[in-house]
C-alpha cells in the first residue's frame, strides 16, 4: 500500500525561513526579485506599459506595515492558489521545471524569507490578464486566507505587506530600508524608489560603473569610487572582464598593496543585476589573490538562498576564463608598461612566488616576466636563460654573495636562490620543464671553475702553500692556490654545506659533555675531509708578494689578515675565534708598520 508523506507546514515554513538564510536582511531583496521578475513579465505582453516598483518603508504616515507595490503582471485566484500556497512552486519556470531565463527567481520559496523579519504577509494583486482583486494573507505559523478584495485595484500589479514580528521592527524602518534597497537592488534595470514621508520618492538605483567605454576617464573614476566604498581601497589597475558564455561583464581591481595568498578574496556577484552576494571567495582562481571582482551575470545559477553560486560545469569554465584575462592582463602590461608589471610584482612578490610552487600558470608567469637576483642583475629567469641555457644558483644569500664577484669574472651566471621561494621555485621550473637545466652551485664547486696553476708555479708556490695551511689549521680551514678573476680580489672563503656540517659539529663537540663529545667525535671522523677554505688567488699581485716573503711570521699574520677579510666580504657568520684572530692580526699589522716607521 503506497501512503504519502505528512507534512507539517508550520515546520517546514520554520525550517525555510529561519535556516535557509543567513541573515533577515535577504528578505528585502525576495520582495525586489519578486517585484522585478513581475515588471519583467508585464513588459513581455506589454512593451509600453508603465512601470514602478515603489517602497514604503514601516512608520511612513503612521502605516504599522512595510509595503512594496509593484505595476507588474499581477496574479489570478488561481495562481494566487498555486504559488503563493505550494511551497517550492515558481512560475519562474518552463514546463519541464527549468528555471526560465529572463527572471530572477526560481526556486518558489523566497516569500518565505519574509517571515524572519514579519509574522503575516499581505499579498493585494490584480492580474493583467483579467479578474478581480485578491487579498491573500500569510501567517508564520502555516495558515493562509484568500478572499476577494472590498476594493479593486486602479491598474495591473502587486502590494506586498509586511506585519513586523516584535523586536524586528528595525529591519523595516526607513533607514534599513534604505540601506537595502541600495545594496541589493542598486543596478537593477528599473527605478526602485523609496518613498519619504512628504510624499515624494528617492531614487535608489544607477547603472553599473562598468557601463562604457575603458579609456573614459569619468568612467575609471567612477569604477575607482566604488572599489573605494565597497572593497575599502583605491585599485593599482582596473581589468575589464567578460565571458559571453555565462552572460558576464565586470571589473576585476587589483589590490594596491601585498595580501596573504591564503586569505580567499570577497567578491561581488550580481544576478541580473541583482546582488547576489559579496562576499563569495570562489569566483576566480585561487592564483589570483591579488584581485577583488565585480560582477553581473546572466547565466550562472544561485543556490536555492541566493547566497551564493552554483557549482557546475558553467562556473568552473567562467573562473577558468576570468583567470586568462587575468593572465592576460599581466601579459599586456609587460609589453604596454614594463615599469607598472615591475611595481605589481613588487607588491606581490611573495603571494605570486608562493602560488607559482602549486600552480603551473603562475610559475609560467614567474620564470617569464618576475625579475631574480642574478650575476648578470636583476631580470627574468627567461632572459637569463638567452646567455646562459644552465641556470645554477646559489641555495643561500651568503654563498651567492660570496661567489658573485668570482663567478662573474669567470663568465658563470648564478641565480640568488637564497631569498623566500626562490630555491623551490628553481627546482620546480626544471622538475616542470623538461627543456630547461636548473643545478645548485655549491661554493665548493666553484674551484672546478678557477684555473690551476703551471707545474713549475705550484712547485714554487709549495712552501709558501703549506705555510698557509698550517696558520689555518687551528681555524678548521684549508687553503689553496689558485688564479682566478678579478685580479683585485686576493683571496675567496668557500664553505659548502658538508664544511659548514662539520664546522658546526666540532664548535658543538668542544662545549659538550664528556658521553656526547664522543659521539660527535665518532661523526667528525667520518669526513675529516670536509672543511672550508681560502682560496689565494695567484693573479693577485698581493699574493704572489706575500709568497715571497722570507718571515714565515710575517707569511702566518698576513694569511691570518686575508682570512678575515675574506669572511668580511663573503658575510659569513664570525666565530669568536674568527674574531680573535682577526683583531690580533689587525692590531700587530699596524704594530709592525708602526715599527718598520720608528726604525726609519
Amino acid at each position: 500500500m503506497d501512503l504519502s508523506f505528512q507534512v507539517d507546514l508550520r515546520g517546514v515554513v520554520d525550517l525555510l525561513s529561519h535556516h535557509l538564510y543567513s541573515s533577515p536582511r535577504v528578505y528585502l531583496r525576495e520582495l525586489l526579485q519578486n517585484a522585478v521578475d513581475a515588471t519583467t513579465a508585464r513588459r513581455a505582453t506589454e512593451p509600453a506599459a508603465a512601470i514602478e516598483i515603489r517602497l514604503e518603508p514601516l512608520g511612513l504616515n503612521e502605516s504599522p506595515m512595510l509595503r512594496i507595490h509593484d505595476t507588474g503582471i499581477g496574479l489570478t485566484e488561481h495562481e494566487v492558489h498555486t504559488l503563493l500556497a505550494t511551497i517550492g512552486r515558481s512560475s519562474k519556470r518552463d514546463d519541464l521545471g527549468f528555471a526560465r531565463h529572463e527572471f530572477l527567481g526560481q526556486f518558489g520559496i523566497g516569500l518565505l524569507s519574509c517571515f524572519l523579519v514579519a509574522d503575516e504577509i499581505h499579498v493585494v494583486t490584480r492580474s493583467a490578464t483579467g479578474g478581480p482583486t485578491m487579498v491573500w494573507r500569510g501567517y508564520a505559523d502555516g495558515r493562509y486566507s484568500l478572499e476577494k478584495a472590498e476594493q479593486e485595484r486602479e491598474t495591473p500589479g502587486t502590494t506586498v505587506s509586511l506585519v513586523p514580528r516584535p523586536g524586528m521592527e528595525r529591519w523595516l524602518q526607513d533607514e534599513s530600508v534604505r540601506e537595502l534597497a541600495a545594496h541589493y537592488g542598486g543596478l537593477l534595470p528599473f527605478d526602485v524608489l523609496v518613498a519619504n514621508a512628504d510624499g515624494t520618492s528617492d531614487l535608489v538605483t544607477s547603472p553599473p560603473p562598468w557601463v562604457g567605454r575603458p579609456a573614459d576617464s569619468t568612467r575609471t573614476e567612477l569604477l575607482g569610487d566604488y572599489c573605494e566604498k565597497y572593497f575599502g581601497f583605491r585599485p593599482f589597475d582596473i581589468i575589464d572582464l567578460s565571458v559571453p558564455e555565462a552572460g558576464l561583464t565586470g571589473c576585476a581591481f587589483v589590490l594596491p598593496f601585498s595580501a596573504n595568498p591564503a586569505e580567499r578574496g570577497a567578491h561581488r556577484v550580481y544576478l541580473k543585476r541583482m546582488l547576489l552576494t559579496d562576499r563569495t571567495p570562489d569566483l576566480l582562481p585561487e592564483w589570483a589573490f591579488f584581485a577583488r571582482v565585480v560582477v553581473d551575470a546572466s547565466e550562472l545559477r544561485p543556490t536555492a538562498s541566493r547566497e551564493a553560486l552554483y557549482e557546475d560545469e558553467l562556473l568552473e569554465s567562467t573562473r577558468t576564463a576570468l583567470g586568462e584575462q587575468l593572465r592576460l592582463w599581466l601579459v599586456r602590461l609587460s609589453v604596454t608598461a614594463p615599469h607598472r608589471l615591475q611595481e605589481f610584482f613588487d607588491i606581490h612578490d611573495l603571494g605570486v612566488k608562493a602560488l607559482a610552487l602549486h600552480d603551473d600558470e603562475t610559475l609560467k608567469l614567474v620564470e617569464r616576466w618576475m625579475p631574480f637576483e642574478t650575476t648578470l642583475g636583476p631580470m627574468p629567469l627567461a632572459e637569463f636563460r638567452r646567455t646562459h641555457p644552465v641556470i645554477r644558483y646559489s641555495r643561500t644569500v651568503d654563498n651567492f654573495r660570496q661567489i658573485a664577484a668570482v663567478a662573474t669574472a669567470q663568465g658563470i651566471g648564478v641565480v640568488n636562490g637564497g631569498y623566500v621561494y626562490a630555491t623551490d621555485l628553481l627546482e620546480r621550473i626544471g622538475q616542470t620543464n623538461s627543456g630547461i637545466h636548473v643545478e645548485p652551485l655549491e661554493p665548493g664547486a666553484v674551484t672546478t671553475y678557477l684555473d690551476t696553476l703551471d707545474n713549475h708555479v705550484e712547485l714554487r708556490m709549495a712552501a709558501f702553500l703549506q705555510t698557509a695551511r698550517a696558520a689555518l689549521d687551528r681555524l678548521n680551514c684549508d687553503a689553496e692556490i689558485r688564479e682566478f678573476s678579478p685580479a683585485s680580489l686576493p683571496a675567496l672563503y668557500l664553505s659548502d654545506p658538508n664544511a659548514r656540517h662539520v664546522q658546526r659539529l666540532r664548535e658543538t663537540q668542544e662545549t659538550a659533555d664528556p658521553l656526547w663529545a664522543g659521539v660527535l667525535g665518532a661523526l667528525d671522523d667520518l669526513d675529516q675531509s670536509s672543511r672550508p677554505q681560502l682560496i689565494l688567488n695567484y693573479r693577485s699581485p698581493l699574493v704572489r708578494r706575500i709568497a715571497g716573503l722570507t718571515d714565515p711570521g710575517l707569511v702566518t699574520l698576513v694569511i691570518e689578515s686575508l682570512y678575515g677579510q675574506a669572511l668580511l666580504s663573503g658575510h659569513h657568520p664570525l666565530r669568536a675565534q674568527d674574531t680573535a684572530v682577526l683583531n690580533r692580526s689587525f692590531l700587530e699589522m699596524i704594530d709592525r708598520a708602526v715599527r718598520g716607521s720608528d726604525d726609519d
